[in-house]
């Protein structure tokens, strides 16, 4: 069988991708995305201050499980020496992977200069990436946004700083870092970068459906689609499902599986809490929700969340 592209020499099979996101994509919901068809994991992103730190918390981000793989970890900061540190620490862990964060525009990551921050010196971004591209013997890769803002629009400066100097793919989210994710993502920028590299582009902004799916590669050419917010609560949209067409008893029978898995991973009480984001979340189009999904939110076990279903149901 054929790879649809390849990272390097790492073969990726199928061409929908789960994007990386703070409080989603952790080890529980990655593992049902792959399942459902996600054809690679990424991380949560982990700051590298505080993968040299080495805490508890970030542990647990950077966990995964060997059947994720091809599973990239995403680490981001402004400071070099402590990003190829970090960098070279999350090796040890064994990921096919490292990928560096340009493109969360997170008050608390421009706080640190790190994610989009650094996107208005390419210069460095060349440095940083050809420093880690020689300390590591996984590939390097990157997502980046298009820019600090519209009258900052380097993303064709930014995406060769990185190609020339070691990157093995480029992921791109289709919006500047001030518009956050409030304009329409920009898929003629995607196509443009898509265009200036030799290496793989993964086009990632406004595809909500499995319809976006095929406009998104009609339009940009990328090698694969990165799907973030829309994934939230559908994995099904990596088989190309609408969520229309998912019954009421799948997402049910899905919700009390992801609960149990969060349960595991966070314990019996932290666990119920962080799936409150994903419970409402999987309701999405359904009639009739407000009650329960108020009902949901205020769930503190699992006991709670499993009658609260069975009552709707």
């Amino acid at each position: 069988m054929q790879p649809t592209f390849t990272i390097r020499d790492i073969p990726i099979y199928g061409d929908l991708i789960l994007a990386p996101m703070a409080g989603f994509s952790d080890k529980p919901y990655r593992l049902i995305c792959r399942e459902y068809g996600s054809a690679m994991s990424y991380t949560e992103f982990a700051f590298a201050n505080s993968i040299l730190h080495d805490n508890e918390p970030t542990r647990r981000l950077l966990d995964f499980d060997p059947s994720e793989r091809p599973v990239a970890i995403q680490i981001f900061g402004s400071d070099e020496a402590s990003l190829e540190e970090a960098a070279r620490k999350v090796e040890q862990l064994g990921p096919d992977v490292i990928d560096l964060n340009l493109g969360c525009s997170a008050p608390k990551v421009l706080k640190r200069g790190g994610g989009a921050g650094l996107l208005p010196d390419p210069v460095k971004i060349g440095r940083i990436a050809a420093r880690l591209s020689r300390a590591l013997a996984a590939p390097l890769t990157a997502k980046i946004r298009l820019g600090w803002d519209e009258d900052s629009l380097n993303y064709i400066e930014v995406a060769r700083a990185l190609e020339d100097n070691g990157a093995a793919l480029v992921a791109v989210h289709g919006r500047t870092q001030a518009q956050n994710y409030d304009a329409r993502a920009n898929w003629d920028a995607i196509a443009q970068i898509k265009q200036a590299l030799r290496i793989p582009v993964i086009g990632n902004g406004d595809v909500d459906c499995a319809q976006d799916i095929e406009r998104i590669k009609r339009h940009t050419g990328c090698d694969a689609v990165m799907i973030g917010r829309a994934a939230a609560g559908n994995p099904w949209i990596f088989q190309r499902r609408e969520l229309g067409q998912v019954t009421l008893a799948e997402r049910i029978a899905l919700m009390r599986r992801h609960l149990n898995s969060m349960v595991v991973f966070y314990g019996p009480e932290r666990g119920p809490v962080n799936f409150r984001k994903h419970a409402i979340r999987y309701l999405r189009g359904l009639p009739h929700i407000a009650e329960l999904k108020a009902r949901l939110l205020a769930c503190a076990s699992r006991e709670e969340f499993v009658a609260a279903l069975s009552a709707y149901a």
